[in-house]
């Protein structure tokens, strides 16, 4: 369930940015009628070790989006129920949806490496139940919501970890292309920038403290450093977004030198990015149907 720990930490950075603009609230998003998911399956132990799996109707075979949450890296601020309204809605589109959640910082074993091994762990999953649940794999589109915007592209980029990091795995499921909306993807600048909505002291508890077996904590962490990501890489932001700097977004872009497309939605702000009905909804979707070729 979304705590209401979300609105609380969020509030002061969802004050009007103009006259004439208001922006989504959470409780617009939450207070709409909830789909539920067709499946859940468990990946571990924990409770937020889960995926739902969201399942058109029909035989299939199904393309597939892998969501990724937001929340701040933190669970008691927002779990994977959180995209129920999304994942419903590319359900009925006829898309599968394959909704991961994952330990927050907050969480024992979360931090790192947990959230990032769960979040992997999530996502390989779907080789083992393509099958049950009749989902093509061929090209799988990762879109991911604010904190989950830099899982979604570090999901992508896991091919490139260094060959020392406890995160990297032989065989990671590969990733086609990856929409993220408002997202942070990079987490060294997020880091450097106070005014972003979940604050620096997160991604200090997300990345670990360095070591001397472990001195550079954003090697295997931030995106940037595992450039390139030889996949298509979508950035969906608000101009009015007040939660997550637009600066950040273009920022990323350059980094990338073009490798990522940054389409800005006008008269939107955070939430209105994963909220089907919206002008930056419709924007993801026909970006979804294009990587996926319908």
């Amino acid at each position: 369930m979304i705590r209401l720990a979300i609105a609380a930490l969020l509030a002061s950075c969802t004050a009007m940015p103009s006259a004439t603009f208001m922006p989504m609230t959470w409780a617009d998003l939450t207070a709409r009628p909830r789909p539920a998911p067709q499946a859940t399956v468990s990946y571990g132990t924990d409770d937020y070790q889960k995926v739902d799996v969201w399942l058109p109707d029909g035989p299939g075979p199904f393309p597939v989006a892998l969501m990724v949450h937001g929340g701040c890296w933190t669970t008691s601020i927002a779990d994977r129920s959180l995209m129920d309204w999304a994942a419903d809605d590319l359900r009925k589109a006829g898309y599968a949806v394959w909704n991961i959640d994952y330990r927050g910082v907050d969480r024992p074993g979360g931090g790192y490496p947990g959230t990032f091994l769960d979040a992997a762990a999530a996502t390989d999953l779907l080789r083992a139940d393509a099958a049950q649940y009749h989902l093509d794999l061929s090209h799988v589109v990762a879109v991911g919501h604010s904190a989950g915007g830099h899982l979604a592209l570090w999901l992508a980029a896991r091919r490139n970890l260094p060959a020392s990091s406890p995160l990297r795995s032989a065989d990671p499921l590969p990733i086609a292309h990856v929409i993220s909306l408002g997202g942070l993807p990079d987490l060294e600048a997020t880091a450097a920038s106070p005014d972003n909505g979940c604050g620096t002291d997160v991604v200090a508890q997300l990345v670990g403290k360095p070591g001397p077996g472990r001195p550079d904590v954003y090697a295997d962490t931030s995106v940037p450093r595992l450039f390139p990501l030889g996949v298509p890489q979508d950035l969906v932001n608000g101009r009015e977004d007040s939660i997550i700097p637009y600066r950040l977004a273009t920022d990323y872009v350059a980094r990338s030198k073009n490798a990522a497309t940054l389409h800005t939605v006008e008269n939107t702000g955070h939430v209105e990015l994963i909220a089907p009905g919206t002008a930056a909804w419709k924007e993801t979707r026909h970006l979804i149907a294009t990587a996926l070729g319908r």
